[in-house]
This record gives structure tokens, C-alpha cells and sequence, in this order.
């Protein structure tokens, strides 16, 4: 019997274009799972490079890793800035 390697699957590594990004998260906030959305948030700004998205947000690496775990649990603000380095915006529509 023959052994085999699993591997992780990281999904940052799918998120190449801008549009992968944008389905990405619009598939998380339909969730309406704060902490899923946070942590795709990460997904994404991994994919971005973390030490950009700290660059351009003020905030550190660690801090940026550490709010966007699965067990993270960020400030709306850091969320924003967050969202606005990586292009996304936030908006808002009527539930028909």
C-alpha cells in the first residue's frame, strides 16, 4: 500500500486577479459570518503580502495576522483600513 502526501490548500494562492478577490469576498459577505469574513479578509491580504497591507495600514504584520485568524476578531477600524488598502469597498443595499 502506497502512502501519500496530503498537502494544505491555501487559498491565497488562487487569488491572483481582482476579480478572483472580489468573488472571493462577496462569497464571504453573503455568509453574514462576521469571523468568516475576517478571516477571508486574511486570505486575501496574504495574497496581497502581508507587508504591504501593514505598510499601507500603519498596523504591524503580527497585529494584521493576529486579527485576521480564524480566532481573530478585528476592530471595524482595523477592518476598514484593511479593506481600503486592498481596494474593497463596503457597501450597503436593501434587502428586497
Amino acid at each position: 500500500m502506497t502512502k501519500e502526501k496530503m498537502t494544505t490548500y491555501d487559498p491565497a494562492e488562487d487569488l491572483a486577479s481582482s476579480e478572483a478577490i472580489a468573488a472571493f469576498m462577496a462569497a464571504a459577505f453573503e455568509t453574514g459570518d462576521a469571523g468568516y469574513i475576517a478571516h477571508a479578509l486574511g486570505v486575501v491580504a496574504r495574497a496581497k503580502g502581508m507587508a504591504e497591507i501593514a505598510g499601507q495600514t500603519g498596523l504591524s504584520r503580527e497585529q494584521l495576522y493576529r486579527s485576521f485568524s480564524e480566532n481573530g476578531n478585528p476592530t471595524l477600524k482595523t477592518t476598514l483600513a484593511v479593506m481600503k488598502a486592498l481596494g474593497i469597498d463596503l457597501t450597503a443595499k436593501v434587502h428586497a
